[in-house]
């Protein structure tokens, strides 16, 4: 199965190019990202300073949940104000680029992944919470801990797409995160609980994969979203929710960047392979179809009686 890059290819296809000490050229090209993202690259004030812009559709979400904090820690030299009908913008100076080749390509990934860092922020809030709940826990047994510690933190809601949110809930001893999914077709509901179930199965038979997040996949909201404003009930349209477990060998520091980077790109994978699933059992359907006529087509006798016309208009049978 394909998996799908975390940063924007184009972008870092770009500014390699724009870093190889080419001859500065002007550029503004708008580039398209996975869940509506836009990126607008240019060059407005000279052709040696690129002005590289980003629109999310729920940026005021994400800043609630600290985006803008990540965003200086990772970009800070660099930030400049964002640019009319973006949400954030930074610069790069072509004359004042790092010496350093490897230093050049940290800095060529770290623009590619602007989406990234900036979706990450709600994950990185609910790690730290989850850290602070589960020392708090610590000095309490499971019946004594306080309601506060058991029933864990708040519901980060992240709508990033015009149907579809990202839940993210710490817990004492987990950080629960929840996709919902809109399916348009009745077949591609289908293809999904078989990848999903998949996704169990292989879980269990495949000793190396017990590590991972247990998946989850139900048609009625989780308990986890009771209260949640605007979650659809069960049988309240096309919305189905596909929910991550992440235990705590799953929140260590060393695999937070790795985790997070995974599970942002989950929803754009599950729904790419299902499509490609679709796309290779028509191209299936249709070579067999194929099959089948050109074996009708050997089943015609050799020997046709066939009809002919004289000149004077009569008709007679001849044979091939």
């Amino acid at each position: 199965m394909l998996l799908l890059d975390y940063q924007n290819v184009l972008i870092q296809s770009l500014l390699t190019e724009r870093f190889s000490d080419a001859p500065p050229v002007s550029i503004d090209q708008v580039a398209s990202d996975f869940d509506g993202v836009t990126f607008h690259l240019s060059t407005p004030e000279s052709k040696t300073k690129i002005l590289i812009s980003i629109h999310v559709k729920c940026f005021k979400e994400l800043v609630q949940y600290g985006a803008q904090e990540v965003l200086e820690r990772e970009y800070g030299p660099y930030i400049v104000s964002p640019e009319p009908g973006y949400d954030f913008s930074v610069q790069i100076d072509l004359e004042n680029l790092p010496a350093e080749e490897e230093a050049r390509s940290d800095l060529i990934m770290k623009l590619a992944l602007l989406k990234r860092n900036a979706m990450a922020a709600p994950f990185e809030r609910a790690f730290d919470e989850f850290n602070k709940l589960a020392e708090e826990a610590s000095q309490y047994t499971s019946e004594s801990a306080p309601a506060g510690i058991q029933e864990g933190g708040e519901v980060m809601a992240i709508h990033y797409r015009e149907e579809e949110a990202i839940y993210i809930k710490a817990n004492f001893d987990r950080v629960t995160v929840i996709f919902s999914t809109v399916f348009r077709e009745e077949t591609d509901r289908i293809f999904g609980k078989v990848f999903l179930q998949e996704f169990v199965d292989a879980r269990r038979r495949v000793l190396t994969l017990q590590n991972a997040p247990q998946v989850l996949f139900r048609n009625d909201p989780p308990l986890e979203l009771a209260g949640v404003p605007g979650i659809k009930g069960a049988g309240e349209g096309e919305v189905s929710y596909v929910t991550f477990v992440l235990f705590p060998r799953h929140l260590t520091p060393q695999r937070r960047y790795e985790n997070i980077s995974h599970i942002q790109t989950f929803r754009d994978y599950f729904h790419y392979h299902i499509k490609a699933s679709k796309a290779y059992i028509h191209t299936r359907m249709r070579k067999r179809t194929a099959d089948f006529l050109q074996v009708l087509n050997r089943a015609r006798p050799e020997n046709e009686d066939r009809e002919r016309k004289t000149a004077s208009g009569r008709t007679f049978r001849v044979q091939a």
